[in-house]
Formats: C-alpha cells, structure tokens, sequence
C-alpha cells in the first residue's frame, strides 16, 4: 500500500513538475527596455496604463498568477481593456539582473516575485504592487477579488480626478 501511494504522489510530483517547466511565458532573450518604452508609447497612444509583471518562469509563483490572468476571463479583459500589460523576464541569476532599471522604478524587486508596476501613459511610475497581497489568507493561490479590485484601483479611470469631481 505504501509503494503504491508513494508512486501515486511521485508521478503527480512529476507531472506538475514538468508542467512548470513546459509553461514559461516569459522570454528570456527580450530586451525590457525597449518593450518598457514601446509598451509605454501604446498605453499613450491607447489611454491605458502600463502593468508590468517582474518575474521568470523559475518562479512558481509568477507562472501561477499569469496562468490565473490569461484564464481567468475577468481578470483577462480587465488587463486587456485598461493596460498594456508587460512581463519583464527578471533572470534567476542575480549577478544577470538589471539592478539600475529596478532603481528607475523604486526596487520593485525588494517585494519579492512576481511583482506588479503601474505606470501611466507617460512611463510616471504609480504603484508597485506586492502580490503577497493578492493571495487568499488561508489557502495557496491568487484570490481574484482582490486581483480585480487591484486592478481596477490603478486603471486610468481609477486615478483621473475627474472621476471624483464630476467634471
């Protein structure tokens, strides 16, 4: 009985472990400079704001949330409607990380990963976003209540003062 349930545990160990690894929706070779000031000209263009996502696909947390924002549909179309959403491949090497583009954006990466970046249309730094905030209290994973309301606390509406004064 003991073999049987330690081969169960060690084959679902090994599919989950081989699904992490096959899932990588961060490309290692981009140059997030250039995708940070090309993202940043369409969400001008677009009147939206820039998500930036900071994480790698050797973080099983940063795969978790992209996974829950490409299928979550709610989740989904918020991005897609408010932001020019950006993954920014942070290499697992520390010696490789571009420490002097965290510095541009207030060390984001003292969070943890993945971590979240908002910027306005402009490339003006708004919010940084821990994403140990946007988990259940009591159980593993993201709860996408708070990952909705964090997303729509930060989208162009949320922040225009008109939005409150009604002008």
């Amino acid at each position: 009985m003991k073999t049987t349930f330690f081969s169960i545990l060690f084959f679902l160990s090994s599919i989950f472990i081989f699904a992490q690894e096959t899932y990588k929706p961060y490309n290692e070779n981009a140059d997030i400079r250039a995708d940070l000031k090309k993202a940043v000209q369409t969400a001008k263009e677009q009147h939206k704001h820039v998500l930036i996502q900071w994480g790698g696909n050797w973080c099983p947390w940063c795969i978790r949330f992209h996974k829950l924002a490409s299928s979550e549909h709610q989740i989904d179309s918020i991005i897609k409607k408010d932001y020019v959403f950006v993954l920014a491949n942070v290499p697992r090497e520390k010696s490789k990380r571009d420490m002097g583009l965290y510095g541009e954006y207030g060390y984001p990466n003292r969070f943890g990963f993945p971590v979240f970046v908002v910027l306005d249309g402009n490339g003006k730094q708004l919010h940084i976003q821990d994403s140990g905030l946007l988990e259940y209290a009591k159980a593993p994973g993201y709860d996408t209540s708070k990952v909705v309301n964090f997303l729509k606390m930060w989208n162009v509406k949320a922040v225009d003062p008109a939005s409150y004064t009604g002008k």
